[in-house]
């Protein structure tokens, strides 16, 4: 026998009125939890999504964007190139560059290789109509720049690019390419521009790498663009010591192809030590940096983890070592969107006046903040009037400063 129930097996009617009272109550009580976590929810929750339409593509590549919620009028972007056997969301959720995409305020633009043009979905950064202006994958890239311009405001002046292996020797193609288009860029664990063009000779600029002089690699540059006279973009090089499917030296033969294209000395005017035993060379008037990161293999360098300076995630090809994401973001002058983080950055927005021929200075940082022409705050000496990051307040870095102003001074000389 089942209590509350007659002996016909109906429900009494003073049962039936309290299950209906408490059955009300529970869809009140779910109805105000679902509000409470509607008002506590973000009223967008921005995604990595692909892209259709977006314009002229004779590379066949597909399209994919970020664009963090709140994004303002006139945010840069920064266009995201993936290494090889990797995709758009791969390089997107492990590289680290979302987390500054949310906290200052820009936007990522990541293109996809498809295994239709290359079995390993590398970019085709060895085949001459994949990189020159106006064709294959090249100009792909530049319809997706084009596009986010259009189509979500981008400021045309604040647009970057940075990629790893086969992304990062494809963002050597699109720098010099398209110097009218980027700003600047990264490249990590690349080749300069045109060492190969076929790839019959591409396995040998990976690796022992090819040795040229500044001005035959900055010839390739310039024949990119032939007649171009604008501004050229500033440009990181990163690599791994121990990195041996693409050989170390790229990266000095990366480094005499950009200094001589901006036309400053190949021999650094300021190196830094950072964090994952990381050597930072700067050239000229910091337009060109060099990042050694000792002992690290093949890789995006990241440092997961929640402090201001790191991102991440660590996986095959992205490698615990230092948040280089952070770096590049700083160097590029996106810091100043959003509230930032709470310690110094790196590198500030260039503010250098054009030089006026003054005093060229090289010391320790120590000497250079006892003198005047820097100083130190947090640890980290910046120059006086500038404001450029020159590293860590200690006897062991050395920079060389120029006087451009009264109590005004540039790293570099």
């Amino acid at each position: 026998m089942v209590a509350n129930r007659s002996l016909t097996g109906t429900v009494p009617e003073e049962v039936v009125v309290t299950r209906r009272i408490l059955s009300l109550c529970a869809a009140g009580a779910a109805l105000v939890v679902a509000a409470v976590l509607a008002l506590a929810a973000p009223a967008q929750a921005a995604q990595l999504t692909a892209v259709s339409g977006f314009g002229s593509n004779p590379g066949n590549l597909a399209m994919y964007a970020y664009r963090p919620d709140n994004l303002p009028g006139g945010a840069p972007a920064v266009v995201l190139l993936h290494g090889c056997g990797q995709d758009a969301s791969t390089y997107f959720t492990n590289s680290g560059w979302r987390t500054f995409a949310d906290r200052w305020r820009f936007a990522l633009i990541v293109p996809q290789q498809n295994s239709g043009n290359n079995a390993t979905s590398c970019f085709n950064w060895f085949e001459t109509g994949d990189i020159s202006r106006g064709q294959g994958e090249a100009a792909s890239i530049r319809s997706m720049v084009g596009y986010a311009v259009s189509s979500y405001g981008i400021a045309a002046n604040r647009v970057y690019v940075s990629g790893l292996s086969a992304g990062g020797a494809m963002s050597a193609a699109m720098l010099a390419t398209y110097p009218d288009v980027f700003a600047g860029g990264s490249v990590v664990a690349g080749i300069p521009y045109r060492c190969a063009t076929s790839m019959v000779n591409a396995f040998s600029c990976m690796n022992p790498g090819v040795d040229k002089t500044p001005a035959q690699w900055g010839d390739l540059v310039r024949g990119a663009y032939p007649g171009y006279s604008g501004a050229r973009p500033k440009v990181a090089v990163w690599h791994g010591t121990s990195d041996f499917t693409v050989a170390s030296a790229n990266a000095n033969e990366s480094r005499d192809q950009w200094t001589n294209v901006l036309g400053v000395s190949a021999s650094p005017t300021g190196t830094v030590s950072l964090g994952g035993g990381t050597t930072m060379e700067r050239y000229g008037n910091d337009v060109v940096r060099v990042y050694r990161v000792s002992g690290m293999g093949h890789g995006t360098p990241v440092d997961p983890g929640s402090g201001a300076e790191q991102c991440g995630t660590a996986a095959a090809y992205f490698l615990d070592t230092i948040c280089s994401a952070y770096h590049d973001a700083t160097f590029f002058g996106l810091n100043t969107g959003g509230p930032g983080p709470s310690t110094p950055p790196t590198t500030a927005p260039p503010t250098t006046p054009p030089p006026t021929g003054g005093p060229c200075v090289t010391a320790t940082n120590y000497a250079h903040v006892a003198a005047g022409r820097a100083y130190q705050q947090l640890g980290y000496v910046y120059a006086r009037g500038s404001n450029q990051a020159m590293g860590l307040y200690n006897v062991f870095q050395t920079n060389a400063l120029r006087q451009t102003g009264p109590a005004y001074w540039v790293v570099g000389c």
